[in-house]
């Protein structure tokens, strides 16, 4: 589900919730809604409230961890590219075709996107990118040193391959994450007993009715933070390429 329809579902999820505490308000007794059932009320909701609070907090929290994570793993895979063809320029001219895959392989990588889902799919022709990834490695793996320092330099790029390799199937494994779907249920039903509350309590006179519509979208923005931000690679908030893109106009380079 995109980030967007769900913060939009929660913005209508939240409005309705305060719409029946309006119109429950219009039919109870007056007895009901006196001094002390408000006082109760209040202090029972303030425990929702609060625990609703928390598990917000914990989620944007939660969230931006994954993405400044993501941002971070994106430098990492970008530097690891420009140091593996960097070492493969230094073995020779051996290497041209195994530098021309890695080159092949990051401009897949710009042009599918960067993320779980694309990585791995096969496109007419174009292998999915851990079989490209097999294949500089292959090349590599093929060399035949002439002296030390070359077999020093195959022994490091293959070892700065693998570290390739792993940044790409750590990025396969963590895209089956997502939220925490669960706990983000039981936070919106929280926030929409908090709502139903407030239209319990409120009068029904444009200020107040605006400002609780004012905050129904607040919360569903926070809910759309939290869910684009836990998916970094796609979405309004995505990690920039930009590294990937800097990375690919020194590729190649003598």
């Amino acid at each position: 589900m995109g980030s967007l329809l769900l913060g939009g579902l929660v913005f209508v999820f939240l409005s309705t919730t305060t719409a029946i505490g309006l119109i429950v308000r219009g039919r109870l007794p007056d007895h009901h809604l006196n001094a002390e059932s408000k006082d109760v009320i209040r202090l029972a909701t303030a425990v929702v409230g609060t625990l609703s609070a928390l598990a917000l907090g914990l989620l944007i929290a939660s969230a931006k961890s994954t993405y400044d994570n993501a941002e971070v793993e994106m430098r990492t895979a970008a530097a690891r590219v420009l140091l593996l063809d960097r070492v493969m320029a230094q073995y020779g001219p051996e290497t041209g075709k195994a530098r021309q895959l890695l080159r092949e392989l990051i401009e897949k990588r710009l042009s599918r996107g960067w993320s779980a889902e694309t990585t791995d799919e096969a496109s007419g022709k174009a292998l999915g990118e851990y079989q490209d990834i097999e294949a500089v490695q292959g090349d590599l793996r093929a060399l035949s040193p002439r002296d030390a320092v070359q077999r020093s330099l195959q022994a490091r790029a293959l070892e700065v391959s693998g570290m390739v390799a792993e940044t790409h199937w750590l990025l396969v494994e963590s895209g089956k994450e997502g939220l925490p779907w669960a706990f983000l249920t039981v936070l919106v039903c929280w926030l929409g007993l908090l709502f139903a509350t407030f239209g319990l309590q409120a009068p029904a006179n444009p200020t107040v009715l605006s400002i609780l519509l004012v905050c129904a979208l607040s919360v569903a923005g926070a809910i759309f933070l939290i869910a684009d931000m836990a998916n970094p690679y796609v979405g309004l908030i995505h990690v920039s390429d930009a590294p990937l893109q800097s990375a690919i106009e020194r590729l190649g380079k003598p």
